[in-house]
């Protein structure tokens, strides 16, 4: 039997669209860790954030570690998907590994003390090993 030229191009796609596919996800940076940040239109303190913090975050040891990720908080807060506990606040900054959440910094109110609150929790996930999801040293 001898394929039909549209039977060939349906063989061909078969093959060359997952291959594709990979290739494509091979060259994307895959992150263990992120910092969700659960952000609501008109909080003042996240403007803050955006303002101060946002535009250097990618280019930091903490943004390369952790890089962020905004979610629009709805109504009735966040519960479950991974969470320790709901986030009812913005902007609420939870750092998750792999799906789970490692810490959280609720609030903002300036550049010096958010970065001093992310170090200690970017910390955690840098060195698992000297370090327990408490935050507390281990001997």
């Amino acid at each position: 039997m001898i394929a039909s030229g549209r039977d060939r191009i349906a063989v061909a796609a078969a093959f060359t669209l997952p291959l594709l596919l990979s290739l494509t996800f091979l060259s994307l940076p895959a992150f263990a860790a992120e910092l969700l940040m659960y952000t609501r239109n008109g909080c003042p303190f996240c403007l803050r954030f955006e303002r101060e913090v946002a535009p250097v975050y990618a280019r930091t040891p903490e943004g390369k570690a952790a890089p962020l990720r905004r979610i629009d908080l709805p109504a009735g807060g966040v519960h479950g998907e991974g969470l320790r506990e709901p986030v009812i606040a913005t902007p609420t900054f939870v750092l998750v590994e792999d799906g789970r959440e490692v810490g959280r910094i609720t609030g903002y109110l300036n550049d010096d003390m958010f970065w001093g609150l992310l170090g200690r929790l970017v910390a955690v996930i840098e060195t698992p090993d000297q370090v327990q999801r408490s935050g507390a040293q281990t001997q």
